[in-house]
C-alpha cells in the first residue's frame, strides 16, 4: 500500500495554535489613514478616512536597505518584534511615514489573523500565564535569562558568533534534504531544564493547578512560555535560530521569525508512547533531545508539503529516520512531514521551539504554488516543463517535416 493510500495519511493534523485558520476572509477591515485637510489622498498615496481590507497588502520582497523602527516602548496587542519584522515589507511609499501610521497599517493586517474571538483567547491566556508566574516558585532562576556561554556547546556558540554560512555548515550535518542536525546544548543545561520541568509538574500536582498541554497531539509535557521562560526562548529564537534559518530556510520566512511556541514533550511507557504523522504549526522547528535514558523513539521524516499537497505520497528520496542524542538538535521546516516512533523503554524528554513568521504567513496568501520548498509543487512544475518542452519539440518536428515535403 502506498503512503497516499494509507488511512493514517488521510487525517494529517496540524499542530495547535494556528494563527490564521479561523480568519473570516469575507469581513473587511477599515484602517484609518490620515490625509490632508481636503480629504484627498496625501503625498504618500493614502486617502483620508479608511483603507479597505483588500488594499492592505505587503510587498513580496523586503526593502533590505530600510532600517525598521523599534516598537518596544509601546503597549501593544502583538509582539513589538512582529511590527519591526513587518515594516521592511511595507509598500515603498509608506516607509517614511510616521511610526503611528505604519503601526496602524500593520496592526490591521495582523488583525486578519486575530479576530475578536482569538484576541479574547489570547487575553485569557495572558491572564493564565500571569497567574502561574505569580504563584510558581522557580527552582533554577539562572535558566530564565539567556546565558549563552553556559547553555550552548562551544562549537555552536562560535558558529553563531562568526555568523557566516560557512561557520554554520561547519557544525551541521544535512542528514536528509532540509533536515539539519548539530551539537547544541551543554549537558548541565539539559539537566537543569529537566529539573525545572520536574519541579513545575510537582507544583502543578501539589496545587492541583490545571495547566494547558503543549498541543493537541501530546498529553504530557509543559509549555515553557507559560511559567516564565518566554523571554529566554525569545532570545534563543531571535539571536541563535533566526541567523541559521535565514541561511537555510529563507523561502519559508526563516529570516523574519517573530514569534514562537516553546514547550517540552515527554515520551515513555507511562507517558506519550509515540507521535502520529503530522506537520507543525511553525515555519521552522527546533527539536533538541534533553535526555534521559530511553530506547526507540526515532523521528521519521517524509518530505515537505504545502497545504494543498500535505496528503500526497512520499518519494523514496524523502524517507529519513533520525535517532535522538541528548544535547543534539534537529532543525527543519515546520511543513516537513514527520512523526515519532514508539519509545520502547525508559523516558525521553525533548525541547521544541516552533518558530513562526507573520510576514511569511501574510505573503503566502498571495501565492498559488510553492515550488521553492514544497516537494510536490516542485514535481508538478517539472512535469509541466517536461510537457511544454515535449510539445515544443513536436511542433518543431512537424514544421521541419512540412518544410522538407
Amino acid at each position: 500500500m502506498s503512503q497516499s493510500q494509507n488511512p493514517k495519511f488521510q487525517s494529517l493534523p496540524l499542530g495547535t495554535m494556528s494563527q490564521d485558520a479561523s480568519v473570516d476572509r469575507r469581513k473587511r477591515t477599515q484602517a484609518p489613514i490620515s490625509g490632508n485637510a481636503d480629504g484627498n489622498r496625501n503625498g504618500n498615496g493614502y486617502a483620508n478616512g479608511v483603507v479597505e481590507d483588500d488594499e492592505l497588502r505587503l510587498r513580496l520582497r523586503p526593502n533590505e536597505n530600510h532600517k525598521p523602527e523599534s516598537y518596544a516602548d509601546l503597549q501593544l496587542d502583538f509582539s513589538p518584534l512582529l511590527f519591526s519584522s513587518l515594516e521592511q515589507y511595507l509598500p515603498f511609499n509608506m516607509l517614511n511615514l510616521s511610526r503611528e501610521l505604519k503601526l496602524q497599517y500593520m496592526r490591521h493586517i495582523l488583525l486578519r489573523y486575530s479576530p475578536e474571538g482569538e484576541r479574547t483567547r489570547v487575553q485569557r491566556h495572558r491572564e493564565y500565564k500571569k497567574m502561574i508566574m505569580l504563584n510558581y516558585p522557580p527552582l533554577h532562576k539562572e535558566l530564565y535569562t539567556m546565558d549563552a556561554a553556559k547553555f550552548f556547546v562551544p562549537s555552536f556558540l562560535k558558529a553563531i558568533n562568526d555568523n557566516t554560512e560557512e561557520s554554520f555548515r561547519s557544525i551541521m550535518t544535512e542528514s536528509s534534504p532540509g533536515v539539519y542536525t548539530f551539537e547544541m546544548l551543554q549537558p548541565h543545561f539539559c539537566e537543569l531544564l529537566l529539573s525545572e520541568v520536574d519541579n513545575f509538574e510537582r507544583w502543578v500536582h501539589e496545587t492541583k493547578f490545571r495547566i494547558m498541554r503543549p498541543n493537541t497531539m501530546n498529553n504530557y509535557g509543559a509549555v515553557l512560555d507559560d511559567f516564565g521562560l518566554e523571554t529566554m526562548l525569545d532570545k534563543l529564537m531571535e539571536d541563535f535560530i533566526c541567523p541559521i534559518s535565514g541561511v537555510f530556510f529563507p523561502e519559508v520566512g526563516g529570516s523574519t521569525l517573530d514569534s514562537h511556541h516553546g514547550f517540552v514533550v515527554e515520551y515513555g511507557m507511562d507517558r506519550d508512547v509515540e507521535l502520529g504523522f503530522h506537520v507543525d504549526d511553525s515555519e521552522v522547528t527546533l527539536n533538541v533531545c534533553l535526555g534521559e535514558q530511553f530506547g526507540g523513539g526515532d523521528l521519521f521524516f517524509r518530505g515537505v508539503r504545502c497545504d494543498k499537497h500535505v496528503h500526497s505520497g512520499t518519494q523514496s528520496e524523502e524517507i529519513f529516520d533520525y535517532s535522538h542524542v541528548p544535547g543534539r538538535a534537529v532543525l527543519h521546516r515546520g511543513r516537513h512531514r514527520h512523526g515519532a516512533r514508539a519509545t520502547t523503554s525508559g523516558q525521553r524528554v525533548n525541547l521544541l521551539l516552533w518558530c513562526r513568521s507573520s510576514v511569511f504567513r501574510e505573503l503566502k496568501k498571495y501565492k498559488k504554488e510553492f515550488s521553492s520548498w514544497c516537494g510536490e509543487c516542485q514535481r508538478e512544475k517539472k512535469e509541466r516543463q517536461r510537457i511544454a518542452v515535449g510539445a515544443t519539440k513536436l511542433e518543431l518536428f512537424k514544421r521541419l517535416q512540412k518544410s522538407t515535403s
